[in-house]
């Protein structure tokens, strides 16, 4: 296929770009900057400038695709995420964005869209199995999110495919899994909600993979990621890959600074990826957390050495 993506040069997009030239699909990926430009050009990937925010170039961008995917995000890092107007850029992505992505790709006549959202949008449900007609729980950090689903559902129809890809929490080699083990190096709490809640998680060695398989799958909403992962044992993955005996949860008062910003983190979810499985036979090459999950992050150091450098 011809694919057109916007969001190509994030965590998922040059994944999704690498996964895509494997399967043999011509890829474009939409550039506003020279720095882009140079990056994209590198994955092996055609750039074309054209902006998110302005739907007559995304058209134009998008005359001759197949499908185009939206992997665009803007999500703060670490203690940035609980700042005043930290998340303005990826609300407005998820929102403004994704309705122009549909509406330049109803002008192009492109007939399937791929979009990314996040499983964090169900509400917590404590160890039962959670599938896509689970309920979700919607607030100030999920509706945006909830907003680009919603869009690209009235994209659909019988000449349409949307395809909503709702990612579990991302780890591996990624800016995110890095901050978590600085903190963890520091000896400082990482743990969200309470040790024996469930996580659901996807290593960055999967997120291309399943872009590539979504071009395959019949309209409708997808969970993506490995086996869910209870806390105890995420946050004791971490302090085993820089070598510390223990780690903590975040305290009350933390919880509170963050407010609703991290409340759907710390939800219990226990999510299936069975139907995405079923649909496009997709597979996550890294299926169970554990610790090796965290090596790309740390490079590859020796735990001294990680506690070094990560504590810098």
């Amino acid at each position: 296929m011809r694919t057109v993506l916007t969001g190509g040069t994030g965590v998922i997009g040059r994944a999704a770009v690498t996964a895509l030239r494997e399967a043999g699909h011509d890829v474009v990926v939409v550039s506003r900057s020279a720095a882009n430009t140079s990056l994209i050009t590198a994955l092996g990937a055609t750039p074309v400038t054209a902006d998110l925010f302005d739907t007559d170039s995304l058209a134009a961008a998008y005359e001759g695709a197949d499908a185009v995917i939206n992997l665009a995000t803007s999500i703060p890092i670490g203690a940035a995420a609980v700042l005043p107007g930290a998340w303005t850029t990826h609300f407005r992505l998820r929102t403004e964005g994704v309705g122009n992505v549909v509406a330049a790709a109803r002008r192009a006549g492109v007939r399937r869209i791929v979009q990314e959202s996040v499983s964090f949008l169900y509400a917590d449900q404590g160890d039962e199995w959670i599938s896509e007609q689970s309920h979700v729980e919607i607030n100030k950090l999920t509706e945006p999110a909830a907003v680009g689903e919603s869009l690209v559902q009235d994209y659909t129809c019988g000449s349409r495919v949307g395809v909503v890809l709702r990612f579990g929490v991302i780890v591996g080699d990624d800016p995110q899994t890095r901050f978590w083990l600085r903190q963890a190096a520091a000896g400082r709490p990482i743990g969200l909600g309470h040790p024996s809640d469930w996580a659901h998680v996807v290593h960055t060695d999967d997120l291309g993979t399943a872009v590539a398989r979504a071009l395959h799958a019949p309209s409708g909403v997808y969970n993506v990621g490995a086996e869910p992962v209870q806390r105890h044992e995420l946050v004791r993955g971490y302090a085993d890959a820089v070598g510390v005996d223990e780690l903590g949860y975040m305290g009350r008062v933390q919880r509170r600074l963050a407010g609703k910003r991290l409340e759907p983190m710390s939800r219990s979810l226990r999510v299936s990826s069975d139907h995405f499985i079923g649909q496009t036979g997709w597979q996550p090459g890294r299926p169970k957390f554990d610790a090796d999950w965290l090596a790309a992050a740390l490079g590859g150091r020796s735990a001294e050495r990680r506690l070094s450098h990560l504590s810098r």
